[in-house]
């Protein structure tokens, strides 16, 4: 584990992956494919939730810009269509620099168009010109307080946020292979297994912004290129696939060269998550996240949670600093 103190010289770059589901082009395309597809494809894959866009990622980069100034340059992945940033300070997008699907999957075109987020994560480390070390967003993972670099890095070593379990239960359990809310389990117990952990010893990782080394990704893709190649290859979630995250968090535990945070301060906020309270009470999924208790905020439906709460969009927007 490297423990040097941050060097001010060495950029971190923020890294997140986009699309626009909800674009007439993006939707007969992806149901285009998804009846070509030759297996039966499993719910977590196909729910249309996935690719819904509700600016989720107008709050991601504000949360950035007005939490992590320190990031150098933030990368947005995208198919072919780029978000509209034009209500955003230009002090913010000047840092923003979009990539594409076909440029990082450079010499694997014919695994393109893909609809899989674990296919994209797989190869994202392949930005041109990205930072050694970055992090990675989902554009529904947001920063509700100020974070520093050494919260996410200890000199070069990622500080992960999560926790150990047992996973083996789940393995031979038809019901819960069919369950779209167990799906990530079973892509964490496959990234583990990768590296001789096992299911009964899987470091779940937490909803958060992910730390990653570039040189990391680097190495496991070329020592684990066949099974890498087969993660590209599904056009959609499959079972068989593993989490690129998860996969480079046992490397950097095996190697003694990560830090695992003690720290909760974090929120997930999952799908439907609440909706057995009434709006008064429903708020307390918030409880102490405007208090700078909790850094990291994943709300995987925005819309689920402001059909709840009617006024959540709003108070999102002061936690992340909306202009």
């Amino acid at each position: 584990m490297n423990d040097t103190p941050f060097p001010d010289h060495d950029p971190i770059d923020a890294v997140i992956t986009w699309v626009n589901g909800d674009s007439a082009a993006h939707r007969r395309k992806r149901h285009a494919y998804m009846a070509k597809s030759s297996v039966p494809l499993h719910e977590n894959a196909t729910n249309p939730h996935r690719w819904a866009c509700n600016d989720e990622i107008l709050f991601c980069l504000q949360s950035i810009g007005t939490h992590a100034e320190w990031i150098r340059t933030i990368w947005i992945v995208v198919d072919d269509e780029t978000p509209d940033l034009s209500i955003l300070p230009a002090a913010l997008t000047s840092k923003v620099k979009f990539v594409f699907h076909r440029d990082i999957f450079d010499g694997f075109n014919d695994v393109l168009p893909t609809f899989n987020s674990l296919s994209i994560e797989s190869m994202i480390w392949r930005i041109e010109g990205l930072s050694e070390r970055f992090l990675y967003f989902n554009d529904d993972v947001f920063l509700t307080a100020p974070v520093q670099p050494t919260d996410v890095f200890k000199g070069t070593s990622p500080v992960l946020r999560g926790k150990w379990a047992s996973l083996a239960a789940l393995t031979h359990n038809f019901d819960a292979q069919k369950d779209p809310s167990l799906f990530n389990h079973f892509m964490q117990i496959n990234a583990a297994e990768i590296l001789g952990f096992g299911a009964t010893q899987v470091f779940c990782a937490a909803h958060v912004a992910h730390p990653f080394k570039r040189s990391t990704m680097s190495e496991l893709f070329e020592h684990y290129h066949d099974v890498f190649k087969s993660n590209i290859s599904h056009r959609f979630r499959d079972l068989s696939q593993f989490l690129p995250q998860g996969l480079h968090n046992h490397a950097c535990i095996l190697e003694n060269d990560a830090i695992i945070s003690p720290m909760q301060d974090y929120r997930h906020i999952r799908s439907g998550q609440g909706q057995d309270r009434a709006p008064t009470e429903a708020w307390a999924l918030l409880e102490n996240v405007s208090e700078e208790k909790v850094k990291f905020l994943c709300i995987n439906d925005l819309p689920k949670l402001e059909a709840l709460i009617p006024g959540v969009r709003g108070w999102l927007g002061d936690v992340v600093g909306a202009a």
